[in-house]
């Protein structure tokens, strides 16, 4: 299968000129509900199989990220969200989990923490580690996310999938693939990045730390194969990149 490891979803866009694409002084456009067939046209289109799917961290919509996982389980794999420093944090994880929701998507620098809070965070990485979820930390040129960082949260919960997305593209790429190297729960997610820093991951990794994401709407899905095509010619590592790795961090298909 060919499963795509990074992409948002959006029902409710507000007022934010981000989300809504409108342009300064323009009323954003009327509310209309979020067409699945938006991405699952693309996803055909790119021979993608399954597709995880997130809420943008400008607002986050646990409830219809559970609702279009459940309309769509062939096709959809739900992460979600929460604010670590909301009193309910763990019972919304708790919540989300017990709703087939497989993993928690953490984005510090919009949601106002550091990732190498452990008073903070550590609660969150041991109920993760309890109900099997893997948890992906926006890592975007991030100052509240750096690789290292990440890595100092990592290194105490080995029984959580951690992924680092955006490979902490541009500048953070080597400290991302130097912590990967070095922690075996640790992943780097590709969208976003240049294919010339996941060939030079790819390098010193291998293709079993290296996950195939497109960040869709951002991106579409056949530019990221293409992009992982020419970066990973090896077609057995390929087909780990590409939805192997994924598949077996989540337990897809057993």
């Amino acid at each position: 299968m060919i499963i795509d490891a990074y992409n948002t979803t959006q029902d409710v866009r507000g007022r934010s000129d981000y989300l809504t694409g409108a342009r300064p002084g323009e009323e954003p456009p009327a509310y209309t509900p979020f067409d699945p067939d938006r991405i699952l046209t693309r996803m055909d289109a790119a021979g993608v199989d399954m597709a995880m799917v997130c809420s943008l961290a400008q607002r986050i919509e646990n409830d219809f990220i559970i609702g279009l996982q459940d309309a769509y389980p062939e096709r959809f794999i739900g992460f979600g969200q929460v604010m670590p420093q909301a009193d309910d944090a763990l019972d919304e994880i708790r919540r989300m989990n017990a709703a087939g929701i497989r993993g928690l998507k953490l984005h510090p620098s919009m949601h106002g923490y550091h990732v190498a809070d452990h008073g903070l965070l550590d609660p969150v990485f041991r109920l993760c580690a309890e109900l099997g979820m893997a948890i992906i930390i926006n890592a975007l040129d991030d100052a509240f996310c750096a690789p290292f960082a990440i890595e100092e949260i990592a290194k105490d919960h080995p029984d959580v999938p951690t992924i680092i997305a955006h490979m902490g593209a541009v500048w953070n790429v080597p400290e991302a693939i130097i912590v990967a190297e070095r922690r075996d729960n640790v992943y780097l997610e590709t969208s976003a990045t240049l294919m010339a820093d996941v060939k030079r991951a790819y390098a010193r990794l291998g293709g079993e730390k290296i996950l195939m994401g497109t960040e869709w709407p951002g991106s579409d899905f056949d530019i990221e194969r293409l992009k992982i095509s020419k970066a990973i010619p090896d077609a057995a590592d390929r087909a780990l990149v590409e939805g192997g790795n994924y598949a077996r961090i989540l337990r897809i298909g057993g």
